[in-house]
């Protein structure tokens, strides 16, 4: 029986039989609590819809959901009242100090996003990044034999490389970097329940990061090069005597940078090509887009297709202060001070209020629709990479005939934690 309607029957006992039924009702409840929790981790989104409808910023014991797109959108713009929770573990990842991802807006903040947005520019993507992962993608597919696993050998392998070629600082192995950066982003992002082992292993892959970009700059500073690199171009801040910019400062703007480089990409890859996989016909014309090199129009699958199921559900604040959400609205709720609070960027993207024809797979919606990089003040700062490395990573394939998954468990998306860990295709060589 359906999860909400077993919940459905407990309440309806209870309102026909009375008291008697009450105990009954409550271990149903409780069963279907618990059921509920872990079916609400992959499938959030039936909940969601339910919330937006009955409850659209739902508040008990500490915590807050905001369900409704323009509800999100007003707690993730909202960055002096509710605050990034990850600031602390952020310390641990650096050794110290803090990197502007952590950060209140501040003028350390403005100064770090400054200069690194003058060392990444927005120009690098179309000059640098799309080729390479054009080049990185078609490589991996070539070389594969005709079956990949998306996850860890494409999703994974591809932004590893180029995070160490554009970023000029070469790891000791490409694997390795992505394990390093899978490994912190987990211990930011997702242990909500701070793991211990989760912690440990965060530590230890920091420590090593760490130790890798301390001594790729200083190797750089001993043997300087005329390369147009990241580092290099760090550098020449540091040499001009811009403050933050010592080589403490690189290296933590460097390693936070690489930390949401990695697994956020190949996650993403790995769901939007589960989803197109789930939708013969529109993988069908997400192909016919890649075959034709119409980027724009594959994007628009791509990101489409990862809708349905995004890098995460949503994102964490702390609320600094009381503030009501939806203010003068019949749904207005105070938010108290102190209170967890989980924007949830996917049900947004499926608030029938706002986006049209919401459950249906469709191309062609405006941008302000999708909120797979966040809102506001920490929007992923990657967003513009992201825009076009994703759909980049999976051209090469889906160019492919035949493309299909793999037969058996194999061939259906599964996770190790939060990531994907195979999802293993076949298609012609």
């Amino acid at each position: 029986m359906p999860l909400i309607d077993r919940l459905k029957n407990a309440l309806e006992r209870v309102e026909h039989e009375g008291e008697t039924a009450l105990a009954m009702a409550d271990a149903d409840v409780m069963a279907f609590v618990d059921r509920l929790k872990k079916h609400t981790t992959q499938y959030p989104e039936p909940v969601f819809a339910v919330l937006r409808r009955v409850k659209p910023v739902l508040v008990a014991k500490g915590f807050a959901l905001v369900t409704r797109f323009e509800d999100v959108q007003e707690v993730l713009s909202r960055d002096d009242v509710f605050q990034v929770t990850y600031g602390q573990k952020m310390r641990v990842i650096t050794g110290g100090s803090d990197f502007f991802l952590g950060m209140r807006n501040s003028p350390e903040y403005e100064r770090d996003v400054a200069h690194m947005r003058s060392v990444m520019r927005r120009s690098d993507v179309t000059e640098k990044i799309v080729p390479f992962v054009a080049a990185a993608a078609e490589e991996i597919v070539q070389a594969s034999g005709g079956s990949v696993n998306v996850a860890t050998e494409l999703g994974a392998m591809v932004p590893a490389r180029w995070v160490a070629s554009y970023f000029g600082c070469t790891p000791f192995s490409n694997a390795e970097l992505a394990q390093w950066g899978s490994a912190i982003f987990r211990y930011l992002f997702t242990d909500l329940t701070n793991d211990p082992a989760v912690g440990d292993a965060a530590r230890d892959a920091a420590a090593k990061a760490r130790a890798w970009l301390d001594d790729s700059i200083a190797k750089r500073k001993a043997n300087p090069t005329e390369g147009d690199d990241v580092l290099s171009r760090c550098l020449k801040l540091q040499a001009a005597g811009l403050p933050g910019m010592d080589d403490l400062g690189i290296r933590n703007n460097l390693i936070g940078l690489l930390t949401g480089a990695i697994p956020t990409t190949a996650k993403c890859c790995a769901q939007a090509l589960d989803e197109l996989l789930k939708r013969p016909e529109e993988l069908a014309k997400a192909q016919a887009a890649a075959r034709a090199g119409d980027d724009a129009l594959l994007a628009q699958y791509v990101f489409e297709a990862l809708r349905f199921n995004p890098n995460n559900p949503g994102l964490f604040r702390i609320a600094a202060e009381d503030y009501t959400v939806a203010k003068g609205k019949v749904h207005a709720t105070v938010i108290p001070k102190g209170t967890s609070v989980f924007a949830a960027t996917q049900s947004g993207m499926f608030d029938e209020c706002v986006v049209e024809a919401s459950h249906e797979f469709r191309i062609g919606r405006p941008d302000y629709i999708y909120m797979h990089w966040g809102y506001g003040l920490h929007a992923c700062f990657g967003q513009y990479v992201n825009a076009v490395q994703i759909p980049g990573i999976l051209k090469p394939l889906l160019k492919r005939q035949g493309l299909r998954r793999a037969d058996g468990a194999d061939g259906q998306l599964q996770y190790e934690g939060p990531y994907p860990s195979k999802l293993v295709v076949q298609y012609e060589k």
